[in-house]
């Protein structure tokens, strides 16, 4: 699953003895107790599952898999424990969907998120945001599933690819919004209940309002993120990926609304504009999430993120600690479980994990199960049948330690929308005696209930310096509400003590919309750590910088607002960094123009150059996604445009940079050229001069045949033997070095971020495969093939045809390596046919020569690189 695939460096193919069914990376946790709920037989190929209040279990069953392309293998099962003994006694098949990737349940409505297939060709539509309802209890869906949102994926790379970068876990927070979590195939023409459509290029989150209407884009910029969790404060953390080539890194990103995080074009070479992760946390491939809030637990294990890693085969707990409007985080190793997928618990506070198990990019019908894990003292407590409840059983619960509780008990409330309830919830939210987390529940659920009509009560809450933030978000969280919600709270909160609350204020001033309130926004101070990287080199694209946030934010802001005239007013004033930073992105001939007049008229040198700046930036632009194009598995990063295009307003910068490189005669003619490289305008006039291309590297030449053709201890033994063999030896790395070496290893991979990109990059694969793993892997190679190095077979014009496998795409060439190291440059306008093969390029028995110990010694040597 791409997500399950994504972290993974090299083709995969698991041996997990039976009795390792959870963690065999490092002990578990003492102070749990960790149970088998449900093997393979029931539960095959878990790709997702959600927990009832209650318990039940809900397991989306996906043996399609990431790469697979054939309809009719998924549904959601219904798993009970009747006795509490953490282990299933009853399974129901409540629903049949195809590639389940995310599910919710609420009361007796369970939204599920999958992959949609036509009845007449076979083939992948798109995928959808459903919900089903069980009104009679049963354990089965009641008729075919309601669609809140359609189209969420990108059904051309679908149809290609498979499931791989596309829209995977959901999960609703205390605002009652369902955030959904987008790969990188992005969207095209979304469209929600209401009808209204949405476009996105790439990755990010998306909310939605539980009837599928308000469909919003939350934040951008995203590699392949697979789920969300949410705190009880609506601070929302993801574990998601970086780009190809050196290895699949893995980040940890707090997610701040209207925030744009920079995958593929930004992160990189762009990073002053972007709000970085908060870590890079090496190879690995992120899946489910959780923020565990739960009264049951354990101190050490409560009020934390839990974020699987799939390609790590490890539950982590990050540890989060504010900074200013953000965080910075520690991430540690918590229960190891072979290829974990996702999590949740219960409101009895039972924690439930589903493995894939090595189930493969197209699933398995034998691998897969889920387990429970519960603190050693813990003891079954009855979740109440939340429907049944009094009101004032209902305001109790929402008082709850217990998010799962809280969360239950508000939706409860909403739905019945009484007098009573209304009032029971603004009592909760007013109550300065209770826990923060209590009272922002209270304010959410007041906020849900009363839509306009709560307006005057919240904004009363935002003159309590406590709940302040959260009065903020909760009075612009819904846009058709904001008519009659004053200006006056946010512009306060701009100059609040509190990072936090001016955040709120900010994003809350960008979504009220109205012009007027731009120059408050403009004022905002930029820091010094506003800095482009050195030319060519990578910035800090996961390096916390609290600093940045807030005019981050105020530049969305502005965005939201088309504040282009008082931008453009702004130039050469106080706040000209942050009107420059915001012109960036103003493709419109009126900031064209007015970059142009102001630039005479400023006095400041560095205004002078950031002008210059501004408009090379905004000579091309974004194409518009059409969705029959897509950047890959490998794309071209240099930023800041994927395929990017002229516009009405070219001419005219191109004009007015010529100009001004004349004036400035040859001494400045670097500026300009590096302008023009840096953001790809290709104007003729700044091009650089030719320079004799490099040498090719030299590279030692492999014969792959003459090496596999050769029969030793290996080649002459079972598969399962030269596993057990190598279990037993411990192997010498250097002697695996010189193995690497002579088994033709470095024809396509390389150790050395530095070195030449080929294929699947082995310089971390010791941090994402454990020596079985890596064994198995060479020497079953077709087993499962690493998402990004499929077989790639492309005919093109002049009857000439290409195969390997793609090191680097852009929206003007694809450049592809063989198995011989020769690398070819295709361009995109000549490819006919372009076509993934089902085989790997590696071929079966390159480790045939060698002798058990040679071969452990270049497995040990594997296992061992973990940069």
């Amino acid at each position: 699953m791409t997500k399950f695939s994504t972290g993974l460096i090299y083709s995969l193919a698991v041996f997990i003895g039976a009795k390792q069914f959870i963690g065999a990376t490092s002990p578990n946790p003492p102070e749990l107790t960790i149970t088998r709920f449900a093997g393979p037989d029931i539960t095959p190929s878990p790709a997702c599952l959600a927990v009832a209040p209650t318990g039940e279990v809900f397991v989306g069953v996906d043996m399609i898999g990431s790469l697979g392309k054939d309809p009719g293998k998924g549904r959601i099962l219904k798993l009970i424990d009747k006795d509490n003994d953490g282990k299933m006694d009853e399974h129901i098949e409540f629903a049949t969907v195809d590639n389940p990737r995310g599910i919710i349940v609420q009361g007796s409505k369970v939204y599920v998120l999958h992959t949609t297939f036509s009845k007449e060709s076979g083939k992948a539509t798109g995928m959808a945001l459903v919900v089903f309802e069980d009104k009679d209890g049963d354990g089965k869906a009641d008729g075919p599933a309601q669609p809140l949102v359609e189209n969420l994926s990108n059904t051309k790379y679908i149809q290609e690819r498979g499931t791989d970068h596309a829209t995977n876990g959901i999960r609703m927070g205390i605002d009652g919004w369902i955030y959904i979590a987008v790969g990188d195939f992005g969207f095209h023409n979304a469209t929600d209940r209401s009808g209204k459509q949405l476009t996105m290029l790439g990755g990010g989150i998306v909310r939605v309002r539980p009837n599928g209407t308000e469909m919003e884009i939350y934040t951008h910029g995203t590699r392949n993120v697979y789920d969300v969790a949410i705190d009880p404060y609506m601070n929302v953390f993801t574990r998601e990926n970086t780009n190809d080539g050196g290895g699949w890194n893995v980040r940890f990103s707090h997610h701040i609304q209207s925030g744009e995080y920079g995958y593929p074009v930004l992160f990189q070479h762009f990073t002053d504009e972007i709000l970085p992760a908060l870590a890079d946390l090496g190879g690995g491939s992120g899946t489910g999430a959780l923020y565990m809030a739960e009264p049951g637990w354990p101190a050490k294990f409560n009020n934390v993120p839990m974020m699987a890693d799939w390609g790590r085969s490890m539950l982590y707990i990050h540890r989060v600690t504010p900074d200013g409007p953000t965080f910075t985080q520690k991430e540690e190793e918590f229960i190891g479980l072979p290829q974990i997928t996702d999590l949740d618990v219960d409101g009895s506070g039972r924690l439930y994990l589903s493995a894939w198990d090595g189930a493969g990019y197209s699933g398995s019908p034998d691998k897969g199960y889920v387990i429970r894990a519960v603190p050693n003292d813990w003891t079954y407590h009855a979740f109440p049948d939340v429907a049944k409840a009094s009101i004032e059983e209902l305001a109790k619960l929402l008082t709850s330690a217990s998010a799962v509780a809280r969360l239950n008990a508000s939706q409860e409330l909403i739905a019945r929308g009484s007098k009573e309830a209304i009032a029971a919830a603004l009592t909760v939210a007013s109550d300065a005696q209770l826990p923060l987390s209590v009272r922002v529940a209270g304010i959410y659920t007041y906020a849900q209930a009363t839509g306009a009509d709560g307006i005057a009560a919240l904004t009363a809450l935002t003159k309590d310096p406590t709940v302040r933030e959260h009065a903020l978000r909760a009075l612009a969280d819904r846009k058709g509400l904001l008519k009659d919600v004053s200006a006056e709270p946010f512009l306060a909160g701009l100059n609040d003590p509190s990072p936090r609350v001016q955040a709120a204020a900010i994003i809350g001033l960008g979504r009220l919309g109205r012009v007027e309130n731009a120059n408050a926004l403009l004022a905002i101070k930029v820091p010094a750590s506003f800095t482009a990287p050195v030319k060519e080199a990578e910035g800090p694209h996961a390096t916390p910088n609290s600093a940045i946030v807030l005019p981050h934010l105020a530049v969305r802001a502005l965005l939201n607002l088309q504040a282009v005239d008082a931008a453009v007013a702004a130039i050469n004033g106080p706040n000209s960094t942050l009107a420059l930073w915001t012109l960036r992105y103003m493709h419109d001939e009126k900031a064209v123009n007015g970059l142009i007049s102001a630039y005479p008229l400023a006095k400041d040198p560095k205004v002078k150059q950031q002008i210059l700046v501004t408009l090379a930036r905004l000579y091309k632009k974004e194409d518009t996604y059409d969705a029959s194009w897509w950047w890959g598995t490998r794309p071209d990063s240099h930023g800041p445009y994927y395929k990017a295009v002229t516009w009405e307003a070219s001419p005219a910068i191109e004009k007015f940079l010529i100009k001004e490189s004349v004036k400035k005669g040859p001494a400045g003619k670097e500026f300009f050229r590096d302008l023009d490289a840096r953001d790809r305008m290709e104007i003729t006039a700044f091009a650089s001069e030719k320079k004799a291309a490099p040498a090719p590297s030299k590279e030692p030449k492999v014969d792959l045949e003459k090496i596999k053709s050769k029969k030793g201890q290996v080649g002459k033994s079972s598969i399962e033997d030269v596993l057990l063999a190598v279990n037993k030896l411990k192997g010498d790395p250097a002697k695996g070095k010189v193995m690497f070496t002579n088994q033709g290893c470095i024809a396509c991979h390389s150790i050395n971020k530095g070195d030449v990109q080929k294929g699947p990059f082995m310089g971390q694969i010791g941090s994402i495969m454990n020596r079985e793993q890596i064994a198995e892997s060479i020497l079953k190679p077709n087993a499962s093939i690493s998402q990004g190095f499929a077989t790639v077979m492309i005919t093109a014009k002049g009857n000439k045809s290409y195969m390997g496998f793609v090191t680097e795409e852009t929206s003007a060439k694809v450049v592809m390596r063989d198995i011989s190291g020769t690398v070819s440059t295709v361009k995109v306008s000549d490819i006919l046919t372009r076509k993934e093969m089902k085989t790997s390029m590696m071929p079966t028995g390159l480790a045939n020569a060698l002798s058990y110990d040679e071969f452990a010694s270049l497995v040990t040597f594997l296992s061992q690189q973990k940069k």
